[in-house]
């Protein structure tokens, strides 16, 4: 039921901000396939959550033309009429190089677009999704948040993607260290251009409010053209998982960090083949212990 309630907020929100908040019982085939376009497009939904969100919404048609007779007695189902998107394979994975993450952020930094390298090293540093990236704050970033001369942390609790209507809310951490240069270059071009918000990344028509997700959407595409493959925001959050591992930091504090229930997440997002593990515990011929890595080393 909550997944229910879920994919239907997900629609009239859509209707809200895309089709003048129609009334339902009005909305049409055209509205129908604006909105199915918008999840592939610009939500990034699979052809398969598609699928799902519209199975919803032919639900509740056919509880309205079944139910509801009375007083919709002209109401007809139309969300099965609009063809579903073809399954299709997921995006391959895309499996950043230090080489290519450091050749975006020199040249974003070389254009002074200081915002956006900001937002790409957050993403890089923290490991965070891209919803989650536009809900941090300036004052977040003070020295009192800093712990164990390392990291970040939130002074509160950030919405994460989670069960309920208001999802997971969780304390983030954030790389100090590697972030702050990015970070001080943003912060100084936000003074020179009089931009006051409390966002990192607010809105430019409402610094009152945080960057909208579209914002975050149109800068993968500048991140993947620099880079020449493609990058989506969530390939940062596999990226940062396999550079805290690669700096032998143990699995239980890399799933502490990123805030997962199950210890089996940081092995979906490590991105290390068997034989380049192999390599840090065999050489020459013999066993080769090594000792826990220090996130101050990072």
């Amino acid at each position: 039921m909550k997944a229910y309630e879920n994919d239907l907020h997900i629609f009239f929100v859509w209707a809200l901000q895309n089709a003048d908040n129609k009334y339902f019982p009005e909305i049409s085939k055209r509205d129908i396939v604006a909105y199915q376009n918008w999840l592939l497009r610009q939500n990034e939904n699979s052809p398969a959550r598609v699928r799902r969100l519209k199975s919803t919404l032919s639900s509740l048609s056919n509880y309205i033309e079944a139910i509801m007779d009375d007083e919709l007695p002209g109401f007809r189902s139309i969300v099965r009429k609009i063809e579903n998107p073809v399954n299709e394979p997921t995006r391959e994975k895309t499996v950043l190089t230090d080489e290519q993450t450091k050749t975006i952020l020199d040249t974003l930094v070389e254009r002074e677009q200081y915002e956006q390298a900001c937002f790409f090293a957050l993403a890089l540093y923290s490991g965070r999704r891209k919803s989650e990236l536009l809900r941090f704050k300036v004052s977040y970033f003070d020295e009192e948040n800093i712990i164990y001369g390392s990291l970040y942390r939130t002074p509160e609790k950030i919405r994460t993607k989670g069960r309920g209507v208001n999802g997971k809310m969780l304390t983030c951490y954030v790389l100090a260290k590697p972030f702050k240069p990015y970070l001080d270059l943003w912060m100084k071009q936000r003074e020179e251009r009089g931009i006051e918000s409390e966002w990192l990344f607010p809105d430019r028509s409402d610094p009152a409010r945080h960057a909208p997700i579209t914002t975050a959407n149109s800068w993968a595409e500048m991140y993947s053209k620099i880079s020449g493959t493609d990058i989506y925001m969530h390939c940062l959050r596999h990226a940062f998982t396999t550079n805290l591992a690669k700096a032998d930091i143990p699995d239980s504090v890399i799933q502490a960090i990123v805030g997962w229930e199950s210890l089996e997440m940081v092995n979906v997002y490590k991105d290390i083949d068997n034989e380049e593990e192999f390599g840090k515990y065999f050489a020459d011929g013999e066993l080769v212990g090594r000792k826990p890595g220090e996130l101050s080393e990072l």
